[in-house]
């Protein structure tokens, strides 16, 4: 089809081409005279010959050669060219019969007549029918003409036939009175200046026209010559520049046909003036010659109007099929990308609430989706509305509006089997989670029933009704079989899935056989009475796992969610309250144990679920927030001093959301079942905990650049997309409180695991998050220093911060400076480095809340190998000395608490017994080398190891004052992993 109508059109284009041509082709075959008037103007104007238009009796042209007194002045080239043009006007069949000579000579002299005639006839270039002279009239020179004319008439009549007149009369018996001018006595009208000004136009005209045809032939050829472009920016120049070139020849047309209205109406103008006057033979030669002009250009106006609405139409078709090509390659590749990704959607969940939030997953994907399958749709139409205008493109527009429809309904079938497949997972984990919150009550019915009570025949019999009541409604919240759970959910069963099943199933019979036990128990009980039954301690209910609400319905920071922590808690706190009544008078039982193991437990669902919760909120402002500032159409919401600053926005939030979506909560879900060893999975994570160092360093300059964007229209609108009630800078809080909020899980955890196998590793991992919390909180306030003029990395690790009053005392300085600085103290903050000691002044910000960031102005530093200590100060607890240089500096720093000055002498205390211990190795390294090298003579005083000891003396004299360390109660520092736990990793 597409070949048939390709074929068609370009047989349509051929045969518009061959009529363009033909008609361009008569034009240009037009024979303008090389010889035009425009070329020899001033030789016309002398008018020493001249066309009048008049006829003879036969139709032969008239030439009238007026009394021209410098005739004979004339050049010859000037004669032969004024010659030839006036007898090229003509028609062919005129001009064939040829032309009389009428010569004006009354004024002049016979010879002057005879040179005339004789120049006349040797160099006329036409045929000549006559030539009549118009003889002097002077008595003199008419009797010497008619005897030169008899004696010479053979010569005369042998070149042109010749007749001599004597008057004007005699020349009307040969040429009419009408087809004479007015000096020759006739009526003729004719205006020289007039017929030269007209000749000019006409023959501008006739050459303007050939012009045009040329032109038009010319860029007809290039357009029967253009092959169709291959892509759309060159298929959209080539319609361009047509278009420019059709215009532009238009208008040529346009100012030819103007032009040739313009000359007709000049010649038909003076034929309008009276009935008496008639035209001419050559205004009526003229004038037919510029209508059969005019006449061909408007026919071959009208044939490259058809040919070039052929030809517009096979460029502007080419194009629409580039587009749709284009548009086809984009859509094809996008609708690619998505069957990628859904063919990546394979995860049914692990909970009940992963799968709810897999499931608004899937309908995200489909509403972001959705945009594209609309467009692939909107362009199958498009391609069947090319199809139904005739596009010549046909059998490769179908195909490709076929395979749209297929990849778009293909789609849409995968995103249906997905969705179906997630709803069968949410029936299987709401029935897994209904089947794990009835053995959790079914558990801590039987740990609440009272043991003393049930010892008495009413009690047992209450307590049996319990019991039965309770397997009553086993029906409907239990698995009945595995094998139905198999067959019905075999397409979701994925190998984590299948064992979560078989092991709820296992709990399930468990807690089926304790309450069987049970109840055979109470029956007998309730028969008869029997020996008093074991206690057994009350277990707490485990409340059912709620899905996780999305960041758009989750409000607040998870630190101040008291309300919503205070109804997860409940029931496991009434738990250890009967636990601790039941305790009394009876010891520790394995009702103890398991209660505490409960415990665990609800604390291991909140670490997971807040987890889950934290990553699924992460992901939302780097989908929501972060990566539409990449987008192209967001753009324009985009304020000036926000562009190019989503690294100061966000910080590392991406490298936070990877650490914990990839590592982090996958390895957390592997201690579900024994949430009491969870302290190595943070052990083995700590290093990677640093991210949120980087993180809340940025976080001054996110806050700042926040405070003057808040009010941009692209948060509003983001805010608006993910229906937040919350703005931006709530959620990007989310990673300071989740850091924070580990240590509270970590102290809760350890509470109930004191006496289990990993109660050292989380006491080891809850240290490592608080040194976590210290180094971060140090490292905020060491990027606030200010005035600093090297590189504060340099200076090793930040040991401690805080503030202190600081009085000096230098031993150089004047008696009376030493004293005022005694008793005028300084507020400085310290920073202590394990190379150096800087004392800074703290300068707080205007503004409130968080915008009051605090800066450090740097003052002083002090070298910790010149540096020694004295620890008590008479007459306060909370001063202590940093002296410099063997004391020639003496800085006397008094600590807000006894125990922070503790803290503060013990950490140095520990960098300077480490320079010495170095200090000392140093020096045995040396005296070691010394040992196994020739000895060689060295003067006294020049040894090096002498001179190391010197230092190491030095170093000890620093180092003698005791320390004591009672009643310090400070944060722990951050240790390090284990080094089995790094060579595991």
């Amino acid at each position: 089809m597409t070949l048939s109508l390709l074929s068609l059109l370009s047989r349509d284009l051929s045969a518009l081409w061959l009529l363009l041509k033909t008609r361009t082709d008569e034009i240009m075959h037009y024979d303008v005279s090389p010889l035009r008037a425009a070329d020899i103007q001033d030789q016309l104007q002398k008018r020493f010959a001249y066309l009048s238009g008049g006829r003879g009796q036969d139709g032969s042209p008239v030439i009238t050669f007026p009394d021209y007194p410098a005739f004979g002045d004339v050049p010859d080239k000037e004669f032969q060219n004024v010659m030839t043009y006036l007898t090229s006007i003509p028609s062919l069949q005129d001009a064939g019969i040829g032309f009389i000579l009428v010569i004006d000579r009354r004024q002049d002299k016979w010879t002057s007549v005879k040179a005339s005639i004789l120049r006349i006839a040797a160099s006329f270039p036409a045929n000549l029918q006559l030539v009549l002279v118009l003889r002097p009239t002077g008595f003199f020179q008419r009797t010497l003409s008619d005897l030169a004319f008899r004696f010479n008439r053979d010569d005369f009549k042998m070149k042109v036939p010749v007749i001599m007149l004597s008057s004007v009369p005699e020349l009307h018996s040969y040429i009419d009175k009408s087809q004479l001018t007015e000096d020759l006595g006739g009526t003729l009208d004719y205006c020289h200046s007039r017929w030269l000004c007209r000749r000019t136009a006409i023959e501008s005209f006739a050459l303007l026209v050939k012009q045009t045809a040329q032109v038009l032939q010319a860029f007809g050829t290039e357009l029967a010559e253009t092959e169709l472009p291959n892509d759309v920016q060159s298929t959209s120049s080539v319609l361009r520049a047509h278009t420019e070139k059709k215009d532009r020849a238009k208008e040529d047309m346009r100012l030819a046909l103007d032009e040739g209205r313009s000359v007709l109406e000049s010649i038909r103008e003076p034929l309008g003036r009276g009935p008496e006057q008639s035209p001419n033979q050559d205004q009526l030669d003229s004038q037919s010659t510029v209508q059969r002009l005019l006449a061909q250009l408007s026919e071959t106006e009208a044939a490259f109007d058809e040919f070039w609405a052929k030809h517009q139409r096979k460029l502007e078709q080419c194009l629409q099929l580039r587009h749709f090509e284009q548009d086809f390659r984009e859509v094809k590749a996008a609708l690619d990308v998505l069957a990628q990704k859904i063919a990546t959607f394979t995860d049914v969940g692990n909970s009940l609430a992963h799968v709810e939030h897999l499931l608004k997953d899937l309908a995200s994907f489909e509403e972001k989706s959705s945009a594209v399958t609309q467009r692939a749709r909107t362009l199958a139409l498009e391609g069947e509305r090319l199809i139904e205008l005739k596009h010549y493109a046909v059998d490769s527009i179908r195909p490709k509006c076929h395979e749209l429809h297929q990849l778009c309904d293909q789609f849409a079938a995968d995103v249906g089997r997905r969705r179906g497949l997630l709803g069968r997972a949410l029936d299987l984990h709401g029935l897994l989670e209904a089947s794990m919150k009835w053995c959790d009550e079914g558990i801590y019915l039987l740990a609440s029933q009272p043991v003393d009570k049930c010892q008495a025949q009413d009690g047992a019999e209450a307590a049996l009704q319990e019991v039965e009541k309770f397997l009553e409604t086993r029906a409907e919240n239990k698995i009945q079989e595995l094998s139905k759970i198999y067959q019905d959910y075999e397409p979701i069963l994925t190998r984590d899935l299948l064992e979560h099943v078989q092991k709820v199933f296992r709990k399930q019979e468990s807690v089926e056989e304790m309450f069987h036990r049970r109840q055979a128990s109470l029956k007998k009980l309730a028969a008869k009475q029997t020996r008093p039954v074991q206690p057994v301690a009350p277990r707490p209910e485990a409340p059912a796992k709620s899905p996780c609400p999305s960041p758009g319905i989750r409000r607040g920071s998870e630190i101040h969610s008291s309300e919503g922590s205070v109804l997860r808690r409940g029931p496991y706190r009434r738990a250890r309250s009967e636990v601790s009544e039941g305790r009394q008078g009876r010891g520790r039982s394995t009702g103890d144990e398991e209660s505490l193991a409960v415990l665990r437990r609800h604390v291991m669902n909140e670490l997971l679920d807040t987890e889950r919760v934290y990553v699924e909120e992460l992901l939302c402002i780097l989908e929501g927030y972060a990566a539409e500032m990449d987008n192209p159409l967001m753009t324009h919401l985009i304020s000036t001093g926000l562009q190019n600053k989503k690294d100061v926005l966000f910080g590392n939030m991406e490298e936070i959301y990877h650490f914990h979506n990839r590592i982090f909560l996958r390895e957390l879900e592997n201690y579900i079942d024994c949430p009491e060893l969870v302290g190595r999975c943070f052990l083995e994570r700590m290093e990677q905990f640093q991210v949120y160092e980087k993180y809340c360093q940025n976080k001054p300059r996110s806050e700042s650049l926040w405070r003057q964007c808040s009010d941009c229209p692209f948060f509003q609108e983001c805010q608006k997309k993910l229906d937040h009630k919350l703005s931006l800078d709530s959620y990007l809080l989310k990673p300071v409180q989740r850091i924070t909020k580990y240590q509270l899980l970590l102290k809760e955890m350890l509470k109930y695991s004191k006496s289990c196998e990993g109660a050292e590793d989380l006491q080891e991992a809850l240290s490592s998050i608080l040194g976590i919390l210290k180094a971060v909180n140090d490292s905020m306030h060491l990027i606030a220093i200010t005035g600093y003029e090297g590189n504060l990395s340099d200076l090793g690790k930040l040991l401690m911060q805080g503030s202190f009053s600081v009085w000096t005392d230098h031993k150089k300085g004047h008696a009376k400076v030493k004293d005022l600085a005694r008793f005028k103290p300084m507020q400085r903050h310290l920073f202590l480095h394990e190379k150096a000691v800087l004392f800074c002044k703290k300068r707080e910000e205007n503004g409130e809340g968080y915008e009051k960031a605090p800066s450090y102005s740097f003052k002083q530093s002090l070298n910790m190998t010149a540096v020694g200590i004295t620890e008590n100060v008479k007459g306060d607890a909370k001063k202590f000395e940093i002296w410099y240089n063997a004391r020639e500096e003496v800085y006397i720093v008094q600590a807000p608490t006894p125990e922070i000055k503790a803290a503060w002498v013990s950490e140095i205390r520990k960098v300077l017994t480490s320079q010495l211990q170095a200090c000392r190795e140093a020096s045995q390294h040396r005296a070691l080398e010394q040992s196994h090298s020739l000895p060689l003579p060295a003067p006294a005083g020049t040894s090096p190891s002498k001179g190391n000891t010197k230092d190491v003396r030095k170093l000890e004299e620093r180092k003698t004052d005791p320390l004591n360390l009672e009643g310090y109660v400070g944060p722990a520092p951050l240790p390090r992993p284990p080094e089995k736990d790094r060579e595991h990793r």
